[in-house]
């Protein structure tokens, strides 16, 4: 029997026929964001859309599986694309969620051998983003279970505390692990997590596998619904 290739290339989903995509498996899927389509790229904040609906951006490493997650959430093979050269893409792309929402991807923050210009302009339009967006309703941070808390994670989530923003962190590739040393780096990660961004919630979530999408779906409606209703709220 012919050896199974191992899937590559930032695909989310293992399409064979042993195991269908998560898009498919019922118990683990939610289709709330199955709507996503993209809407526009954005390379300096000048041209973002009107904040007119609620906006859950992703942010993380350029290897942590952020694009994985994107279209594992939205059940999609492809909406979300991951940079072939980690850093090297920086453009805000916005995915509209119907008339209820934004998904925002944001640039990954790869820095190894990416040109200082380049980690200038990714804080720049980042950092303006994140600190003054007044459509933000919160920022999904992903993060590689396998290397959680890296020194660039801490930077990230300590730049988000000023801007006082909803943090929810997923520890992507947990499939990577077993069982027991995901549940053990889940809590270890819980336990730090509080002291570097203390209200930050988190979870364990796999693209492939399909683990977790429901629990991450269903946060996400959460702070849009939360965001809609202070909008429409008296003064």
């Amino acid at each position: 029997m012919a050896k199974k290739k191992k899937k590559g290339g930032g695909k989310p989903f293992d399409f064979s026929a042993a195991r269908p995509p998560a898009a498919t498996r019922g118990a683990k899927t939610d289709s709330r964001l199955s709507s996503a389509v993209f809407a526009l790229s954005v390379h300096d904040t000048r041209e973002l859309p009107p904040p007119r609906q609620p906006e859950v951006a992703f942010a993380g490493r350029s290897n942590a599986g952020k694009s994985s997650a994107i279209n594992a959430l939205a059940g999609r093979k492809r909406l979300a694309f991951a940079s072939k050269t980690p850093g090297r893409t920086q453009l805000i792309n916005f995915f509209s969620v119907g008339d209820a929402a934004y998904l925002v991807d944001l640039p990954g923050y790869g820095y190894a051998g990416v040109p200082l210009p380049i980690r200038q302009h990714w804080e720049t339009l980042v950092g303006e983003y994140v600190g003054s967006r007044e459509s933000l309703a919160g920022v999904i941070v992903v993060m590689d279970a396998r290397h959680p808390l890296t020194p660039l994670d801490r930077y990230l989530l300590e730049w988000l505390s000023p801007a006082g923003r909803r943090v929810h962190v997923l520890l992507t590739k947990s499939d990577k692990l077993s069982k027991q040393a995901a549940q053990s780096t889940l809590a270890k990660t819980r336990r730090e997590l509080a002291s570097v961004h203390p209200g930050a919630t988190i979870q364990l979530f796999s693209s492939p596998e399909g683990d977790g999408i429901p629990e991450a779906t269903a946060l996400i409606w959460r702070w849009v619904e939360a965001d809609r209703k202070k909008t429409k709220s008296p003064g």
